[in-house]
């Protein structure tokens, strides 16, 4: 399926059918087409109400597909607000690749904040080697947020994925000081959001807080989205550690009685490579994903992301000191 503009269509974009429909997939397609309506009107009720809003673009599948939808909201216009990275310094090289190339193509200002440098300059505390990194990101984003004055910041978070992020709201505000209260959130009826904050305020907003990774997907696949390479079947160099596969790199090592092999694997996710890990797949495009996930009975976080599994609410405690 094929997107043009058109000013009298949901989202103000009309869509074609192609190669990707199925039979029954009618509904599907109505689905879809609702969920980017609802997003696009996000992003242009907060950019309109809120005066310094940032996205927040991780080089992952959600933020591919959020930024899809920002240059729909936009189009032919620039975006209105700058793209901001939060560097662990752990990230995989398809990532970055995949993350500075869209810049170039769509001529937009990135910001990047790097943990790296954080721990260089002694603002956060160095994990060590092999340590997870993804908790850093708090501060760190917290200080890229005072320092440019934002006021709003989209992310590509979804309900479906932890049962913190389903206590999100599609504005989830944040105090003074960076920290969520999900007993002190906006009431949200009728689809109507209250962006206005307080200075050194600001909120959080999720235009894809309705879709589910399996919605993700298809619309990756509707829309042909680029992706980072590593979302695909491919062989790689992986270790088993605590249930999970672990690429091999020079964040990854074998430890004493691991084993180095090569599978053939894909990421539902991508975060610090020390904490991220792959599936066993053969879903080498973006159609063969939709039919895996869609078989799946577990959470992409639940089945690969480590951080995630210290405790029945990790997610939630690093989500009341700022993370995303």
């Amino acid at each position: 399926m094929t997107s043009t503009l058109d000013p009298s269509a949901p989202g103000g974009w009309r869509h074609r059918a192609g190669g990707l429909d199925r039979p029954g997939d009618e509904d599907g397609a109505d689905h879809l087409d609702l969920l980017e309506s609802h997003a696009i009107f996000v992003l242009r009720e907060v950019a309109a109400e809120c005066e310094r809003p940032v996205l927040l673009f991780s080089g992952g599948k959600d933020s591919a597909v959020l930024l899809r939808l920002a240059e729909k909201a936009f189009s032919p216009g620039r975006l209105p607000f700058p793209v901001l990275h939060v560097d662990t310094g752990h990230n995989f090289p398809e990532v970055l690749a995949f993350r500075d190339r869209r810049m170039a193509e769509l001529g937009e200002e990135l910001l990047v904040a790097s943990v790296q440098d954080a721990i260089d300059q002694g603002r956060v505390p160095d994990p060590g080697p092999g340590g997870s990194r993804n908790r850093l990101q708090s501060a760190v984003l917290l200080e890229a947020i005072a320092r440019h004055r934002f006021d709003a910041c989209f992310g590509g978070g979804r309900r479906d994925e932890d049962k913190a992020r389903a206590k999100e709201r599609v504005l989830s505000f944040r105090n003074a000081l960076g920290q969520w209260d999900p007993k002190r959130q906006r009431p949200e009826l009728w689809n109507l959001y209250w962006g206005r904050v307080l200075p050194g305020e600001h909120v959080r907003a999720f235009p894809l807080s309705d879709w589910t990774e399996l919605d993700v997907w298809r619309y990756v696949a509707r829309e042909a989205l680029e992706l980072p390479s590593l979302y695909y079947a491919h062989p790689r160099r992986v270790v088993e550690r605590d249930g999970m596969l672990l690429a091999v790199s020079e964040h990854v090592e074998p430890r004493p009685g691991e084993r180095e092999r090569v599978e053939t694997v894909r990421f539902r996710t991508v975060g610090d490579a020390t904490c991220t890990g792959a599936v066993r797949s053969e879903a080498s495009d973006a159609i063969a994903v939709v039919a895996e996930v869609a078989a799946s009975t577990v959470s992409e976080r639940g089945a690969t992301r480590a951080d995630d599994r210290v405790s029945d609410s990790a997610m939630e405690d690093r989500k009341r000191e700022g993370y995303f």
